[in-house]
């Protein structure tokens, strides 16, 4: 099963009649804005011209199958260098002009598919397919579109055969009924895709305004009040919630996977682990899960403003039955701060921290760097002679609980300098005199470690307070802020990029990402999306060194420990074969595909191919020495108390034991108690 993680994201929906006034008048608010507090603003010119009518007409069609291309070479024509002007002189009917021909392309292609669902597919003919990695040209002219229709559905119908089994005899054998019921199908969810397109009542402005945000860079963003609610809600481990967890299942079902016993699905008495999720509503509007993306269903769950859903649910073969929910602020245990102790004779501490999560509400303590300190104490009672920081997959969050936790292991002395949209430089001091732990730290890292968890790393390994383990970061050092565009109706917002951070050092991680004193090899890093990845990101400068610091250990001795933990690694079988996979992945995902015959041989060696890496993925694993991974006594106790936390407590400590990260960071601390 694929795990789905539910994250905000704004939904791919078109408005057919808009108001242009309204529209320029929050692209020149923006603007303003953009102009005034950015840490690099830009002009509003042609590149910007030409850089948001390509992110909109490719967000509308990317597969090329909507738009003819005497439309696109019309719409291009009238727009794509002039959409700057246009919006100076608050004229924002481009808008609507570009929607109405999608409209018009989406009647088109809805009459098609509807031609296609009552006839026959010929299988029998030559053809090939090819995929593309980035955008391609628009090619589509009126007489071709029905057979490049035919060709799409005619490679998912094949791919979803030859996934049904692996017995390409029978797949054969038992074609002509696999085909009909899989067309069936496929048919059905792109019709009614196109209708939800069609029939949706949610404003396209939004995407309009973040591609003239992303331009200036890629974390500067457009929020509504919603979004912007939703958006505060994710920096805190406390939200509105239904209190289950969902699964994507191998035919791409939405199936309830947890339901806490402490949450409002729970209390509803009607939901059971395993039920099919077939629609979601918020009363307004319902989305049929067969026919929508991820994200605007995602969306409708998450969204703070809808505060009680309608899920419709299938159990077994049963009948479908409504279920009515009611959201409740609870806590979330994956966004929380844990702890653990390795080890029974040298213990080893080890804390989790999920993402920089705040109590932006009020002085509760309920912060990350404050949640860090008590499970640092509750460790220290128990005599650890090491701590590991967990910091892999921790997107960052608020930037002040990571001033505050790097103050917290720093004795004293400056931790970052920042410059502004006028370039003026501050230096930000460590808040605390003194530090809660003096032993050694190793800090684990990866691709997915970004901003605040970036910021807080680089802290620590400048003052050579820590060594960093794992694989280079994602390469955001800069901060935002969010500003309401009209005080007086609080209801469109920005978020703005307005500082840029420097280490001690002067340098920056900004677009290079912190690179780890020991690098170790993770999944999928060859095709994690980097700050570098982004087109309009902001590259990596410095600045001349002034500050002055003391360092807590001396260099060459974590340097020392660094090269001999790279040694003893060289010939490690897991990390070497995770390399062989990862170049697997790499051929498979970045590397130009060749044509292949549009027939059931060629896309079952495909589908062979494909699933005999997501094999290997799945069944790797590290089952040599296995660590000794348990409760401090203080988290003991606790467990006791609350019982109810016992089953995701357990689930922790079954992922950390065979964990070989983890391995290596209680091997490199007890080399470095070892070395004093």
């Amino acid at each position: 099963m694929k795990k789905i993680v539910l994250v905000l994201m704004l939904t791919s929906s078109v408005l057919f009649s808009q108001n242009s006034d309204p529209t320029c008048e929050i692209l020149n608010k923006i603007n303003v804005l953009i102009q005034t507090e950015h840490i690099r603003p830009k002009p509003v010119d042609d590149s910007l011209s030409v850089f948001v009518f390509d992110n909109l007409i490719n967000e509308l069609d990317p597969s090329r199958n909507i738009f003819f291309q005497t439309e696109y070479d019309e719409l291009a024509k009238k727009y794509r260098l002039n959409l700057d002007d246009l919006i100076l002189k608050n004229d924002c009917s481009f808008l609507g002009d570009i929607t109405s021909k999608y409209k018009t392309g989406l009647d088109r292609t809805k009459t098609v598919l509807e031609k296609i669902q009552a006839g026959n597919i010929d299988y029998s003919t030559k053809d090939t397919i090819r995929f593309y990695k980035k955008s391609f040209a628009f090619y589509l002219k009126k007489e071709n579109i029905e057979k490049v229709w035919i060709k799409k559905l005619r490679y998912q119908i094949l791919d979803d055969i030859a996934e049904s089994s692996d017995n390409l005899d029978s797949l054969k054998t038992n074609f002509k009924s696999l085909e009909i019921a899989s067309k069936k199908i496929i048919l059905s969810n792109e019709i009614c895709r196109i209708s939800t397109l069609l029939e949706t009542n949610i404003k396209q402005e939004e995407k309009l305004y973040n591609f003239f945000c992303t331009y200036f860079d890629p974390h500067t963003a457009y929020f509504s009040d919603d979004s912007k609610s939703s958006f505060v809600a994710s920096l805190s481990k406390e939200h509105l919630s239904l209190g289950m967890t969902v699964n994507l299942n191998e035919k791409n079902e939405i199936i309830i996977d947890e339901i806490d016993p402490n949450g409002p699905a729970y209390q509803t008495g009607q939901i059971k682990k395993g039920d099919q999720i077939l629609s979601v509503s918020n009363k307004k509007e319902t989305l049929q899960v067969s026919c929508s993306s991820l994200e605007s269903i995602s969306t409708m769950i998450l969204s703070e403003s809808n505060k009680s859903i309608i899920l419709t649910l299938k159990r077994n073969s049963g009948k479908n039955f409504e279920v009515y929910i009611e959201k409740q602020v609870m806590k979330d245990e994956d966004n929380s701060v844990f702890s653990f102790i390795i080890g029974k004779d040298s213990k080893i501490g080890y804390i989790k921290i999920p993402s920089f999560y705040a109590d932006l509400d009020g002085n509760s303590r309920k912060g990350c760097a404050d949640d860090v300190a008590r499970e640092v104490i509750k460790l220290e009672r128990d005599h650890i002679k090491g701590l590991v920081i967990d910091l892999i997959d921790n997107g960052g969050g608020s930037m002040e609980e990571a001033i505050k936790l790097a103050g917290m292991f720093v004795d004293y002395g400056p931790i970052s300098i920042v410059i502004d949209s006028k370039h003026e430089e501050s230096v930000i001091n460590d808040p605390y005199r003194g530090v809660i732990y003096k032993g050694p730290i190793v800090i684990l890292i990866n691709s997915n470690t970004a901003s605040a968890s970036e910021f807080f790393s680089s802290i620590l390994q400048d003052y050579n307070r820590a060594l960093l383990l794992g694989s280079n970061t994602l390469g955001k050092a800069t901060m935002q802020t969010i500003v309401s565009l009209d005080e007086t109706k609080n209801t469109d917002f920005l978020k703005i990029t307005i500082n840029k951070f420097y280490r001690v050092t002067g340098k920056s991680h900004q677009y290079i990402g912190v690179k780890p004193d020991v690098v170790l090899p993770e999944f999928y890093e060859d095709i994690y999306q980097k700050e570098s990845d982004f087109p309009t990101a902001i590259k990596n400068d410095s600045i001349a060194p002034f500050l002055k610091y003391k360092t807590y250990v001396k260099r060459n001795l974590i340097d020392k420990i660094a090269r001999n933990s790279t040694l003893r690694l060289a010939d490690n079988y897991y990390f070497n074969d995770l390399k062989k996979i990862n170049a697997k992945i790499d051929q498979m995902v970045n590397v130009p595909k060749a044509e292949i015959p549009m027939t059931l041989d060629a896309v079952f060696d495909q589908k062979k191919t494909v699933n005999s890496i997501w094999t290997e993925i799945n069944t790797f694993n590290d089952d040599n020495n296995p660590l000794d991974v348990y409760n401090s006594t203080v988290n003991q106790f606790l467990l006791g108390v609350y019982p109810t936390e016992k089953t995701i407590n357990q689930y922790q400590i079954d992922n950390l034991k065979t964990n070989p990260y983890l391995n290596e960071a209680v091997n490199i601390i007890t080399e470095f108690n070892a070395s004093k």
